[in-house]
């Protein structure tokens, strides 16, 4: 399938209560990223994703999927032409790839993701 939802994010204003919850509602693993206040969502089977403190309070608690593209900067352009806004321009993670953040027309948030080569 082309542009599968990739990783799902958990944006909370209490990433402990909410990290209690989900393990002890789903048989998750979930890993902390050392000196970062990031944790992986590993389900075994299926797509996966994170959960961490929200950086803005002033929005609400919410899952934020997102999507893989070939090339992220292209389609976050793209995207724009379409009518989204975009909310967090392309962004590097470290050894492991490229995100942005936008709002599509009719309000939904959702994101893009390109992997670095080899992941």
């Amino acid at each position: 399938m082309a542009n599968p939802f990739v990783h799902i994010e958990l944006g909370t204003k209490d990433l402990e209560k909410s990290k209690k919850f989900y393990a002890g509602l789903f048989d998750w693993k979930l890993e902390e990223i050392p000196g970062m206040d990031y944790t992986i969502i590993n389900v075994g089977e299926g797509t996966g994703g994170g959960m961490m403190k929200k950086p803005d309070p002033a929005v609400p608690d919410q899952w934020l999927p997102y999507i893989l593209v070939d090339d992220v900067a292209a389609s976050t352009k793209k995207a724009q032409t379409l009518g989204a806004t975009v909310v967090m321009e392309v962004t590097e993670v470290p050894d492991m790839g490229w995100f942005s953040v936008m709002i599509d027309p009719t309000g939904a948030a959702f994101g893009l993701w390109q992997a670095k080569a080899g992941m």
